[in-house]
């Protein structure tokens, strides 16, 4: 007698190659291989939980030049969907076309459970830990922030053809990724952690070279391990790519923080003002 699997759960995951993850393949992650269906199931997973008519699958899919037999096409991707996913789940696609992937007035919708994608996790980690950080708990949100960034694998859906809806959920996702980095570097700063962060900020200004913000990070993280002749290299080496590339200087913040480091600025110092790592202004003091 044939063992029928029970798993009814399966995570996709979107912050690096597209993968799906089911208790049944136990934990390996299972793929689609053709590139339609990739890039179909991509964009409803982005969409999770919410209505994705056929007009903007078939602008994701082909542009402005969707085939005349394209509602056909896209059946037939929703099709083989199904049946990938009642394969890796052990349920029938009847259940599958009535629970997972259903099908809406005009459009499809893909459920997905609390915990089942990564990027929702990452979301909402990432928004506990700025409000975290919004109550001046910097130990609770540096830690919810390296939660959330711990489901990032790579570059987001990197084994996915992005078309003109997933190109800029992509940008967007990359950009948040930023934003918590940065916020992370900061609390990490103001906690006197300066010493971990020289070597994952090089590979950031290599990686991002006109973002500012991770530079003058670095070079405050150098200073504060006592390698201040490094620290202004960091800037130099910007200032040269910024007017060579773009034709502009730094920003007046970044120079303000490199005059603060030629003049010994004590608002440097972290156990004196840990929380000046990022309003460094030459001659102030903070308030009593």
């Amino acid at each position: 007698m044939t063992e029928i699997r029970k798993f009814e759960r399966i995570r996709i995951e979107v912050l690096g190659s597209l993968r799906l993850v089911t208790e049944a393949d136990l934990g390996e992650p299972v793929r689609l291989t053709a590139p339609k269906p990739r890039q179909m199931i991509a964009l409803l997973a982005l969409q999770a939980n919410r209505v994705v008519s056929v007009a903007a699958l078939a602008e994701e899919l082909w542009g402005d030049r969707p085939p005349v037999s394209m509602r056909t096409a896209l059946q037939t991707y929703v099709v083989q969907i199904r049946k990938f996913l009642a394969r890796h789940l052990g349920r029938s696609t009847e259940v599958v076309a009535h629970e997972i992937l259903v099908t809406k007035q005009d459009g499809y919708q893909f459920n997905v459970e609390r915990g089942d994608l990564d990027v929702h996790e990452f979301e909402r980690l990432a928004s506990a830990g700025s409000r975290a950080l919004a109550e001046g708990n910097d130990v609770l949100a540096e830690r919810l922030l390296t939660a959330s960034l711990d489901f990032w694998r790579g570059q987001p859906l990197a084994d996915v053809q992005a078309g003109p809806l997933l190109e800029p959920a992509v940008a967007y996702l990359k950009e948040s990724r930023l934003a918590v980095l940065q916020q992370r570097v900061e609390i990490r700063l103001r906690l006197g952690l300066h010493h971990e962060l020289p070597a994952e900020l090089a590979a950031l200004v290599l990686e991002h070279p006109t973002n500012e913000e991770f530079h003058a990070q670095y070079m405050l993280a150098l200073y504060r391990c006592g390698r201040c002749a490094d620290a202004l290299n960091v800037y130099h080496r910007l200032r040269e790519y910024l007017v060579e590339e773009l034709g502009i200087d730094p920003s007046m913040k970044v120079q303000k923080l490199h005059q603060a480091m030629l003049d010994a600025n004590a608002t440097l110092d972290w156990r004196r003002y840990p929380r000046l790592d990022s309003t460094v202004r030459q001659g102030e003091r903070p308030a009593a």
